[in-house]
């Protein structure tokens, strides 16, 4: 299952860890972020154990938002060694979001 990141500890779960790390940028009432929503789900599945995969709810964490200038949902970033390393914007397929992973493990 996808972890829930929040402003209170993105840092410790997403800075700090030593594995890339998915961040999924959503809100409820988006709907392409439900559509994408399933496949984040998989993804922390299918890469358990090798990935941090999770979502961040940009109404209840608007900090985060801010200090990566999201201003489209779902953005997704990749996150490895406290940077940004790769993001996309929109509902894309699980094959695209694949590549970016295995570009950065």
């Amino acid at each position: 299952m996808a972890l829930e990141f929040t402003d209170s500890n993105f840092e410790t779960e997403v800075l700090k860890s030593d594995k890339l790390s998915i961040v999924d940028f959503w809100a409820e009432w988006c709907g392409p972020c439900r559509a994408i929503g399933p496949v984040i789900e998989d993804l922390s599945k299918d890469y358990a154990g090798k990935v941090n995969v999770g979502k961040v709810n940009v109404d209840q964490n608007p900090q985060l938002s801010i200090n990566y200038g999201i201003t489209s949902i779902p953005a997704i970033l990749f996150v490895k060694g406290e940077k940004v390393v790769d993001k996309v914007v929109g509902a894309v397929p699980k094959s695209v979001l694949e590549k970016k992973i295995q570009q950065h493990l």
